[in-house]
């Protein structure tokens, strides 16, 4: 084990934050050595801080195929945070890994799609254009949410949400899709939550725009 290494495992118990993590992540900047090797402990915590300092130009389709064959050893939560933080932290930030996250919409790998929808979300709810492909992105839906993986299938509906929320064209049709498909209807959210169900997360998602 690297002395680096060993002194940033020393910062990390089962008390430390997100938070924590950005803090040390920006005193080390970027370290994709050290980053493989906080990888290569196999936990949580360190993998997450890894994501952090990586250098995105390393990151090619076979790493990340690499990168994604390790997540399986993660419980499924586990699992999908750290796909979706390396899509928020490294993959959204270069054209090159942009690019690769748009080619996944068939990959193999059930993260792989769940970030390509994932990230179709994002350009959406954070506002910046997205691409002229919201109707084959809901015919899409339409054909195959019912039978995709649980991961894969939480981001397509999470996408038809916030086109029905930004695109007021599509809203009846991303509502149909809730009440036709029934998925999430009637889960149970903690309060300030929005429900994943279509009918109710569009419903409330557009009103708090109208009362902003």
């Amino acid at each position: 084990m690297s002395e680096g290494k060993e002194n940033i495992l020393a910062q990390i118990n089962s008390n430390t934050k997100l938070g924590d993590l950005r803090k040390i992540a920006k005193d080390i900047k970027k370290d994709h050595k050290l980053a493989m090797e906080l990888w290569s402990t196999k936990e949580y915590l360190p993998r997450l801080l890894a994501i952090l300092i990586m250098d995105k130009k390393l990151l090619s389709q076979e790493v990340l195929n690499k990168l994604d064959q390790d997540m399986q050893t993660h419980p499924f939560d586990e699992r999908n945070y750290l796909m979706d933080w390396l899509m928020a932290n490294q993959l959204s930030k270069d054209k090159k890994t942009i690019a690769m996250m748009e080619s996944w919409e068939s990959s193999p790998s059930a993260l792989q799609r769940r970030v390509f929808w994932y990230y179709q979300a994002r350009l959406r709810w954070t506002g910046q254009t997205p691409p002229d492909n919201t109707e084959d992105l809901l015919s899409n839906m339409e054909a195959n949410i019912t039978t995709e993986e649980p991961e894969v299938q939480w981001a397509m509906n999470f996408t038809a949400g916030w086109i029905g929320v930004y695109d007021e064209s599509y809203r009846a049709r991303c509502i149909n899709l809730g009440e036709k498909t029934g998925l999430y209807r009637g889960q149970m959210v903690s309060k300030g939550c929005t429900p994943d169900y279509l009918p109710e997360f569009i419903t409330i998602e557009v009103n708090k725009r109208k009362n902003k």
